[in-house]
C-alpha cells in the first residue's frame, strides 16, 4: 500500500481536484471508463443482491457516473452522491438513468432510514482520511459517513467500497470508525502481490457478519487474490493480504446469546 508518487487527495479537496479537465478524463479515456467500469462491476458482484429482482442501491462518490451505468445495466435502479459539481455535470451530459445528488460524504448522507438496498464506492472513502480545513477531524468525519450509511440501508443488506488506503494505518482508522457506527465486515484484498491490479474492496454489513467474500483467483498478470479481515474496534486491524488462506473475521464478535 505504499504512495508511489503524490496522491490526488494530498493535493486539496475532491471538489478542486475533480474539475472540468478532470471530470473529462471520465468522459474521454477509454481506459478510466474500463477501470471503473470493471471495479464497479465486481463492488456490484461482492453485494451479492437477490437475482431475481432490481434493487435500490446508492452510489457514493458517483462522479461521471460509469459505475451508475453498470449498476443500470445490470437492471438496478440507483442514486449517485459526489462532491465535485464537475463530475455530475458530465453525469448529467451523457445523460445517466440515476438520480444525482450534490453533497459531502463526510457531513452524513441526507436519506431517510432504511431506503436502500445496498451501496457501492468506487475510488472514494480515503478522501475522508484528509484535513483540508482546521474544522475537518478524519476520524469524526469518517463517523459521521459510515453511521448515516449504517442508517439509510435495509438491515441486514451490505455495503461495498473499493478505496485506496494510502498505509495500513489509514486502512485501520477506516475500519475503526465503520465498527463504531455498527457495522461487521471485512476488506478482500484482489490481487495482493500485483502493483497495478491490487485492489481493496472494504464489504460492510448492516447486520450479523455471514461471510466475507473470497478474493478473485484469476489470472490478471499470473497473480491471486487475498482477502485480510479486520477485527473489532476494541483490538487491531489484521492487514495482510493471505493467499490461500482464510482469516476468521467479525467487527464485533456475534453469537446467539452476545448481549454485550
Amino acid at each position: 500500500m505504499a504512495c508511489r508518487g503524490r496522491r490526488p487527495e494530498h493535493g486539496g479537496p475532491p471538489e478542486l481536484f475533480y474539475d472540468k479537465n478532470e471530470a473529462r478524463k471520465y468522459v474521454r479515456n477509454s481506459r478510466m471508463i474500463d477501470v471503473q467500469t470493471k471495479m464497479a462491476r465486481r463492488a456490484l458482484e461482492l453485494l451479492y443482491l437477490p437475482e431475481d429482482r432490481p434493487c435500490y442501491l446508492l452510489d457514493i462518490g458517483c462522479g461521471s457516473g460509469l459505475s451508475g451505468d453498470y449498476l443500470s445495466y445490470e437492471g438496478h435502479y440507483w442514486v449517485g452522491i459526489d462532491i465535485s459539481p464537475a463530475m455530475l455535470d458530465a453525469a448529467l451530459d451523457r445523460e445517466i438513468e440515476g438520480d444525482l445528488l450534490l453533497g459531502d460524504m463526510g457531513q452524513g448522507l441526507p436519506f431517510k432510514p432504511g431506503s436502500f438496498d445496498g451501496c457501492i464506492s468506487i475510488s472514494a472513502v480515503q478522501w475522508l482520511c484528509n484535513a483540508n480545513k482546521t474544522s475537518d477531524i478524519p476520524a469524526k468525519r469518517l463517523y459521521c459517513f459510515f453511521s448515516s450509511l449504517y442508517s439509510v440501508l435495509v438491515r441486514g443488506s451490505r455495503a461495498v467500497l473499493q478505496l485506496y488506503p494510502e498505509n495500513s494505518e489509514q486502512l485501520e482508522l477506516i475500519t475503526t470508525q465503520a465498527t463504531r457506527a455498527g457495522f461487521t465486515g471485512g476488506v478482500v484484498v484482489d490481487y495482493p502481490n500485483s502493483t497495478k491490479a491490487k485492489k481493496f474492496y472494504l464489504c460492510l454489513f448492516s447486520g450479523p457478519s455471514t461471510f466475507v467474500p473470497k478474493g478473485l483467483n484469476g489470472n490478471v498478470e499470473e497473480e491471486e487474490a487475498g482477502e485480510s479481515r479486520f477485527t473489532s474496534g476494541r483490538g487491531k486491524s489484521c492487514l495482510t493480504p493471505s493467499i490461500h488462506l482464510r482469516i476468521p473475521l467479525v467487527l464485533r464478535p456475534v453469537s446467539t446469546d452476545d448481549t454485550s
